[in-house]
């Protein structure tokens, strides 16, 4: 009894360091499957030039990535999505396919298999807010199975911002002093037409400062983002019903025979009607030859 019990006892020793070692190695894999997504996930984000709220600094944002997914298309309709969810807007796609080898190899008397060797790839361009850049960029790092490069920049555009708003501020002033001179002071009618084309230029600059305004503010607001998707070479195979030699698309030896004597009968025709047509020429020289028999024989 006591080895009976002994042995038992050590059974379930063993079952429970059995147990523990295997809890262990799921535990080890589970945190290295996290570590593989966290790794990704991070490994193309970035928090470069991230604004704060009370900033006063202004940041253009792009970003360029090239990577290897799994399938282009359905990577492509998640960044759409993902796009979308967020707040952005795609500008750009262009999805397409690109053979690198076709060969046909016969099978059958009527039967040929084609194999495909082809790359899907798609270049996208895509804006979104300047605060989901990360968000957005964490979210397409799920779809990456292999990164070739990816670039951030940030360009700081505050300066730029302030100085085409000081230039609206010139232009409005000028124009309003400008108006008030025609208004005023303007009498002859060269001097009415030169502060005239004065102020369409001052108009139109500051129009222009308006407009490059407008466009930095907007490039601050959305950031840009530039993917190439490009996914491993894809061969497809597909039988196809062989084209038939031309020799198989000849009529048989009766049908040849009855072609052949109708067109032998058309050229007699053809020469039958040449010599009629020659009738006038038949006729003289049978008289000349008729006349020369007669009187120049004698």
């Amino acid at each position: 009894m006591k080895t009976i019990a002994k042995l038992g006892l050590t059974s379930l020793v063993i079952i429970a360091l059995l147990f523990s070692c295997k809890k262990a190695d799921y535990a080890s894999g589970e945190e290295a499957a996290d570590y593989k997504t966290t790794a990704d996930s991070t490994a193309i984000s970035s928090s470069a030039a991230v604004e704060k709220k009370d900033s006063k600094q202004k940041f253009i944002r792009t970003a360029d990535i090239k990577f290897k997914v799994k399938n282009v298309v359905k990577s492509t309709y998640a960044i759409e999505n993902a796009t979308q969810k967020f707040g952005g807007f795609v500008t750009y796609t262009n999805l397409q396919s690109n053979i690198q080898d076709q060969i046909k190899t016969k099978i059958s008397q009527d039967s040929t298999l084609e194999t495909t060797k082809y790359t899907v790839e798609n270049n996208i361009t895509i804006r979104v807010p300047n605060t989901q850049l990360d968000t957005v960029i964490k979210t397409i790092a799920k779809q990456i199975d292999f990164l070739d490069f990816r670039i951030i920049k940030a360009d700081d555009v505050s300066l730029k911002l302030l100085a085409n708003q000081l230039s609206q501020k010139r232009s409005i002033t000028t124009e309003k002093r400008v108006e008030k001179a025609i208004d005023s002071k303007g009498k002859k009618i060269n001097d009415i037409i030169e502060a005239e084309n004065t102020l369409a230029n001052q108009k139109e600059a500051n129009d222009n400062s308006t407009i490059d305004n407008l466009s930095l503010q907007d490039q601050v607001n959305f950031s840009t983002i530039t993917l190439q998707l490009y996914q491993n070479e894809t061969i497809r195979q597909e039988i196809m019903a062989s084209e038939k030699e031309s020799a198989a698309y000849k009529p048989n030896l009766g049908i040849q025979i009855i072609d052949a004597l109708k067109s032998g009968w058309y050229i007699l025709e053809a020469i039958f009607v040449f010599f009629i047509n020659l009738w006038p020429f038949i006729l003289i020289g049978l008289g000349a030859f008729f006349l020369y028999k007669k009187f120049l024989k004698k």
